[in-house]
């Protein structure tokens, strides 16, 4: 039988294609960069177009390194960055506008407006969401109201929405699926999570016509095959799941209180909840995991808007370093941060702060702090904002957490990951395979194909690379997190004064 599946990985700065073996090992893959976009401050936008071009790129490359014919893959899942959106016309697949990412705040003052009018717990209490700029929602209606005509448009169903995973199935499909899966439809500020459908109240309340709306599927099942066009022959479309859901399912964690914290352009802790949705009390996020043959998981979530972008930021804004490998060794060429903290609030605080006002602090600096110093803090602002979330999570749960497993770029840098496991207290578990999120992608379609059975059969896959325990001294860490809080409060609501 066909034993391999294509992954797709479509992230916020790049696009990824894998393709994976029965053993849930990489036989190939491929990424592409494209470009960022930041028309304002605080706004930032990407060409779906270069979405589309750099993963269709990805995914014929992969397919050629490994040496399998698009007739001999057994399925191909989609992971994406999340509450991106994007508008595009039914009868051309153009879009109508630059995609709007996740990461940008354009509007956070609609979400101001809603809150002033009595709407935030409307919001929570039936998408588990907190009412922010984040989420795609306030997106699509931003984009109905600046766009003249639009909304009549999207009325009368000529203007189709999607997050990114939605846009990738319609143009793998030739324009034959408009779907979702739970998990990325969780995230939409338009999904009720008890019901499992679209809310008619929160559609009113944003004036978001429904004929815009995909059809919600589970995240595991075969939804249609791609045009045979694209690469030679048709392959299945089996699997979707935001990156996140995706990332936890590809770390094995099926089990109530098991978590897993991506480190990426944001940094993402998700800890499954069971099949129960747990309210949180801190801050956090109640979301959908995945819907597989029925049953749904959830998680509890704590979003980290910027984490490996900070990396990014002493690269190309600061111009710190050519490579961002070289983070780490610059770091470690000083024993602290010399008092340095770095807040890296340059589109707002998530979770468990949610403060659109926020901005980036820089503060302890002397005239003997360095590049290195400022290094370093960014490197333990990462784990810092980490702290945060487990923190917020272990209060909610009433538990806490004894082992964290970790992916992302950020975790081949052993500095970080080391003051990680420092800074929380707990083992610190890196796999084998770091890309997680294209292997829950890969599990999700194979699962829906047979390549896989069970997830006890997927669990079996998974072998730890690195552990990192906790060395440092209690006292110590626990002071430097309270100053942490303290470089925090000093960020917060800079821009509303």
């Amino acid at each position: 039988m066909r034993e391999h599946v294509l992954a797709l990985d479509q992230g916020t700065t790049s696009s990824r294609a894998i393709v994976f073996s029965k053993n849930g090992l990489a036989v190939a893959k491929a990424q592409h960069e494209f470009a960022q976009l930041f028309p304002q401050p605080g706004h930032v936008e990407h060409d779906p177009e270069a979405i589309w071009e750099s993963q269709l790129t990805t995914a014929r490359q992969a397919l050629a390194e490994s040496g399998v014919d698009a007739d001999q893959v057994a399925a191909l899942g989609i992971a994406n960055q999340r509450e991106t959106t994007i508008l595009w016309e039914r009868d051309t697949g153009k879009p109508v506008a630059n995609a709007i990412v996740w990461q940008s705040r354009i509007t956070a003052d609609l979400c101001e407006r809603l809150r002033n009018d009595g709407y935030e717990d409307t919001f929570k209490q039936k998408t588990g969401l907190v009412l922010d700029a984040y989420f795609s929602g306030t997106k699509i209606r931003y984009l109905l109201d600046q766009i003249d005509g639009l909304r009549a448009r999207a009325e009368r169903g000529e203007i189709l929405f999607g997050t990114v995973d939605t846009f990738l199935a319609w143009r793998l499909s030739g324009g034959k699926l408009h779907i979702t899966d739970v998990s990325n439809a969780s995230r939409t500020l338009l999904f009720n999570i008890h019901t499992l459908d679209w809310d008619d109240e929160l559609l009113r309340i944003l004036d978001i016509p429904p004929a815009m709306l995909p059809e919600v599927r589970s995240s595991s099942e075969v939804y249609g095959e791609t045009d045979p066009a694209l690469f030679g022959a048709s392959m299945p479309i089996a699997g979707i799941a935001g990156d996140q859901q995706a990332a936890t399912f590809g770390q094995g964690c099926f089990d109530p209180g098991q978590a897993k914290n991506t480190y990426g352009t944001g940094c993402f802790l998700l800890m499954n909840t069971g099949d129960q949705p747990v309210v949180s009390n801190n801050g956090l996020l109640t979301t959908v995991g995945w819907k597989i043959d029925g049953k749904v998981t959830y998680c509890l979530e704590g979003s980290v808007f910027v984490a490996g972008a900070v990396v990014q930021w002493l690269r190309d804004g600061l111009q710190f370093f050519d490579n961002a490998h070289e983070v780490e060794q610059m770091a470690q060429s000083v024993d602290s941060t010399d008092g340095v903290f770095l807040v890296p609030a340059f589109v707002g605080l998530g979770a468990p702060y949610w403060d659109a006002d926020a901005r980036g602090t820089l503060i302890g600096m002397t005239r003997g702090t360095t590049r290195a110093h400022i290094a370093r803090a960014a490197l333990e602002a990462i784990a810092f904002q980490t702290k945060d979330v487990l923190d917020a999570m272990e209060s909610d749960c009433g538990q806490s957490l004894d082992l964290l497993r970790v992916d992302g770029g950020a975790t081949e840098n052993t500095l970080l990951m080391q003051f990680q496991a420092d800074l929380l207290d707990v083992a610190v578990q890196r796999p084998v395979v770091g890309e997680t999120t294209a292997l829950g992608a890969a599990y999700l379609a194979g699962l829906a194909t047979g390549v896989w059975h069970s997830t006890a059969d997927v669990s079996t896959n998974w072998q730890r690379a690195a552990e990192f325990t906790p060395s440092a001294d209690r006292s110590s860490m626990d002071q430097r997190y309270a100053d942490w809080k303290r470089a925090v409060e000093r960020s917060c609501k800079w821009e509303s004064r």
